[in-house]
């Protein structure tokens, strides 16, 4: 049976909690007995009912009053703090939360960082997180000062569920083995066999033509999930799950789109329940190291994990059985194990442990990595090629005059593409696939930051929470130019990226940077670039179909006509632990002729 996550974490935190109502029990028998002065029970009572909130407020002040007498001993001040009538950051929390559940992604971080500057303090249920959007400090964080910070005990215990010890939610020695024995599965002669690409870009393009030719609109988010689970499951595991076999969706008003065969594909069970999962853990991180108050009773993942585990362990049964039959489990350190010709990643791992957890916990991470930001990267290029129609045309233009109609790319003839390279960096810098809450870092120790406005530099406490938001960086016009906001591919071919991006190389962090940089960065670069080239063979346009999107998940009208891409979304951008389109984006396209 479970544990309710509340009761850990009122068992770590009896003391602190017991600690004021013992304090105001103890001094009412003192009065008593000392000065026979009886206190009245209704008196005692708001006393005990008050004595909580009033030590927590006070523990508040004094770190507040320790965090600046420590920083004005080293020259220092602390990053300004977001005003909250609310003590203990209530108001902040519920902004958002509710910003998650409903409102544009990190828009409290961009009109937090007009306020108070590009590194702030936000204060939520009694816990200072320091945000930062500044290119130079997140630079510090990640790569210059990179043993200073760590994902931290809190990131872990949040993500445990999901996640378990996996290389994301990992640090130290772990994170290390973890990192040491992916590596070698993105090597360039690994990513560059396009073969498997290709039979699975054929099979998606295949069932998206022939939905087309029924009639309805395609969900290319949909689509493109399926096509990268499909295939990073074959290339990391040597097994794939067929999600494509499951069929499209049909929209949301023909009633095959609640068809409940379809709907009870494992494929599709899956594919909801490790969306939901994502989803209640980036929730947690609004609550922070309170979280367990939002769900006290019962761990929200518990029941999508159970699905998710259903479709992957017999995945991780064949594999270690089938090691099994070859001879005994090596119990030497996989790191170390040379790789052998033809293995898959789980091959690999077995080799090291038999622990289905330890297998399982790796396998949802690298499936985190290798199927939902490349479907990402996939959609949102779809997604704003269908409204600027002069970029698909150029676009296409560079894929048939390097390949034809119908041949597919090499690993030199996707590096070769400039202008589609330029295409997939502007959409990551727009719609980068990873942000909040897999940005954060706790800092091991204090530390100073340079000051971006000329004054004392900033204090990092120890033991911090620091998020940091690629989305909004990526958008700042005083880093990319007046036009952030805008689409525009040309930004990485001509003098603006060497105004920007090459002096300031930090402003383009779609894969993280430093030590912890996305291993996986070019095989995602690689299965984009090849699915948009197939795509774009076959299709000469793309037009959004809104009617297909469900009414649920359209643009509320109060978006209309506001600042940024905001004002003209035809889609409704969330956040997870990556990126996606709520409701999917339903699309209509036009099949190429040639002559």
């Amino acid at each position: 049976m479970d544990v309710p996550p509340i009761i850990p974490y009122a068992l770590h935190r009896l003391p602190r909690l017991a600690t004021p109502i013992v304090v105001v029990y103890i001094a009412s028998k003192v009065l008593e007995i000392q000065y026979r002065i009886l206190t009245p029970t209704w008196l005692l009572i708001i006393l005990y009912a008050l004595s909580l909130p009033a030590t927590l407020t006070l523990h508040v002040k004094y770190k507040s009053w320790k965090d600046r007498r420590d920083a004005a001993a080293l020259g220092a001040e602390l990053p300004p703090l977001v005003h909250d009538r609310w003590t203990g950051g209530f108001g902040a929390l519920k902004l958002m939360v509710s910003n998650f559940k409903s409102g544009y992604i990190a828009e409290m971080m961009t009109d937090w960082s007009k306020k108070y500057g590009t590194t702030f303090n936000v204060r939520i249920l009694f816990e200072d997180r320091i945000i930062t959007v500044d290119p130079d400090h997140i630079k510090l964080v990640l790569a210059s000062g990179f043993d200073g910070y760590e994902k931290g005990p809190v990131f872990e215990a949040q993500m445990d569920s999901l996640l378990g010890t996996g290389v994301f939610n990992s640090d130290g020695d772990m994170w290390k083995f973890h990192r040491s024995m992916t590596r070698p599965f993105f090597s360039k002669d690994r990513i560059s066999h396009f073969e498997l690409f290709g039979r699975m870009a054929d099979d998606a393009l295949t069932q998206l033509k022939a939905r087309l030719r029924e009639g309805f609109p395609v969900d290319v988010q949909d689509l493109a999930s399926r096509f990268t689970l499909d295939s990073a499951t074959e290339f990391l595991f040597g097994q794939n799950v067929r999600s494509l076999s499951a069929g499209l969706p049909y929209p949301h008003y023909d009633p095959r789109s609640n068809d409940p065969v379809f709907k009870n594909h494992p494929a599709n069970l899956f594919a909801v329940a490790f969306g939901e999962a994502q989803s209640n853990v980036a929730l947690r991180s609004r609550y922070g190291i309170n979280w367990p108050l939002a769900e006290p009773w019962v761990d929200k993942t518990a029941k999508q994990m159970k699905v998710v585990k259903r479709f992957i362990e017999p995945i991780l049964k064949e594999a270690v059985e089938r090691k099994k039959a070859m001879g005994d489990i090596e119990k030497n350190n996989a790191a170390d194990r040379e790789v052998k010709e033809g293995e898959t990643l789980l091959d690999h791992l077995v080799n090291y442990t038999d622990d289905r957890k330890v297998l399982l916990d790796e396998i949802l991470n690298i499936m985190i990595a290798g199927r939902d930001t490349t479907a990402n990267s996939i959609t949102f290029t779809l997604y704003l090629l269908a409204q600027h129609p002069d970029v698909l045309q150029r676009l296409r233009e560079e894929i048939i005059s390097k390949l034809g109609p119908t041949q597919g790319p090499t690993y030199d003839d996707v590096r070769d593409m400039k202008y589609l390279r330029a295409v997939i960096n502007e959409v990551l810098r727009l719609y980068p696939a990873v942000d909040s809450p897999s940005n954060v870092r706790t800092s091991r120790q204090a530390a100073v930051w340079p000051s971006k406005t000329g004054g004392k530099p900033l204090y990092i406490p120890a033991g911090t929470k620091i998020p940091y938001s690629v989305f909004v960086m990526q958008r700042r016009t005083d880093l990319w130019g007046p036009d952030a906001e805008v689409f525009d591919p040309d930004r990485f071919l001509d003098e603006r990226l060497h105004k920007y991006l090459t002096p300031n190389p930090f402003i383009f962090l779609p894969f993280n940077a430093g030590p912890r940089i996305c291993l996986g960065q070019q095989f995602a670069y690689q299965e984009t670039s090849f699915f948009i080239i197939r795509f774009l063979q076959t299709f000469s346009s793309i037009t959004l179909a809104p009617d297909a999107q469900a009414p649920e998940h359209r643009p509320p009208a109060s978006w209309a006509g506001a600042p940024g891409t905001k004002g003209t979304e035809k889609i409704v951008p969330r956040a997870h632990l990556t990126m996606y389109a709520s409701g999917g984006v339903w699309a209509t396209m036009e099949e190429a002729t040639y002559l």
